[in-house]
């Protein structure tokens, strides 16, 4: 097909031409302008601008220049009119995935502190899977489909598609999102939610029973309530990170180790930081009595052995036991002497 004879290139020439048009006409006042010595030389272009023009009026200024920087283009983004190497049907599919890659890269950066991707970039993330899919599987004409694949995947070296694509599988991978999702990736899993939902119960404790001055960082804070009232909620929180990881290191789904997704470890880090470091608690663990008890009877056992055995040892005197051979000898001794 004839370049010139594309109607779309046609339309787009025509509102490039014209929005030039319009844009030199307002230079050509601005000059008029300057001629006549109504602005000066010295004025600065926006003072000058703003002295001629309403400020509706300089708006659209902007936006005709943003429009020919675009090729003329107004509205939101799309693909170029003319792309002879691609169909219409593999152009759609290029613009899918164009679009639903730039929300998922803002759902990303949004939930990058504190961590929120997998809570919150899951559903973009399968839609950004979804329309790499179409592009990758035969749809219609296998020949067709071939053709547009490799237009989109295998036509230059740089790749842009799939370096992309694979971008985001990676940072999926890595953060263990499929931890915090069910078996399909279609939700959140029960225990996801739940610890969630003590999670916020934990801040929301926290918050509630926070004394002292907002205002001055100086102040020695008192947080003897955070640590009283909230010992439960925080006890529960933690209690429940670890039972998930116990069963995650039983079933191992996570593929890089037994880490749990990253939303859960973050929500637990921050917990343990502001339990620990900022308002200084802790909590007495259920096997910490049993385990002192334990450690004191070892210790003192020896010493509860060696005085046993002092007391109740009998000391016997040593005494003498003379042979039988001893004892007639010293009776017929006595015999002679009494015969005597």
């Amino acid at each position: 097909m004839n370049p010139a004879m594309d109607p779309d290139l046609t339309v787009a020439r025509q509102r490039s031409s014209l929005l030039l048009l319009r844009l030199l006409l307002l230079v050509a006042l601005l000059w008029s302008g300057l001629a006549l010595g109504t602005f000066s030389l010295g004025s600065s272009p926006h003072r000058v601008l703003h002295d001629l023009l309403s400020e509706q009026q300089l708006l659209e200024v902007e936006d005709l220049s943003l429009a020919l920087l675009q090729g003329g283009r107004m509205g939101p983004l799309s693909l170029p009119p003319y792309l002879p190497d691609l169909d219409p049907e593999c152009r759609e599919l290029l613009l899918d995935f164009a679009n639903s890659s730039a929300e998922l890269t803002g759902c990303l950066v949004r939930g990058a502190r504190p961590v929120r991707l997998c809570q919150t970039c899951y559903p973009l993330f399968q839609q950004v899977a979804n329309k790499m899919d179409n592009i990758s599987r035969a749809v219609g004409n296998s020949s067709e489909s071939l053709s547009c694949a490799r237009s989109l995947l295998m036509a230059d070296r740089v790749q842009i598609v799939v370096i992309l694509s694979e971008f985001f599988n990676s940072t999926w991978q890595k953060a263990n999102c499929a931890n915090c999702l069910t078996n399909k990736s279609e939700e959140l899993s029960n225990n996801t939610l739940y610890f969630l939902s003590l999670f916020n119960h934990t801040l929301t404790c926290f918050e509630n029973n926070l004394q002292g001055s907002t205002h001055s960082h100086l102040q020695l804070r008192n947080y003897s309530e955070v640590c009283k009232n909230c010992g439960e909620a925080y006890k529960a929180l933690s209690n429940l990170y670890s039972e998930m990881q116990k069963m995650n290191e039983l079933e191992n789904k996570a593929e890089s180790g037994t880490h749990l997704c990253i939303d859960v470890e973050d929500a637990m880090n921050i917990t343990r930081k502001l339990w620990s470091r900022t308002f200084n608690c802790s909590v007495l663990c259920s096997d910490t009595v049993p385990v002192i008890a334990v450690s004191v009877f070892i210790l003192f056992l020896p010493v509860v052995f060696y005085l046993s055995s002092f007391l109740h040892s009998e000391q016997k005197k040593r005494k003498l036991i003379l042979p039988k051979r001893l004892k007639s000898s010293a009776s017929f001794a006595n015999v002679q002497e009494n015969s005597n």
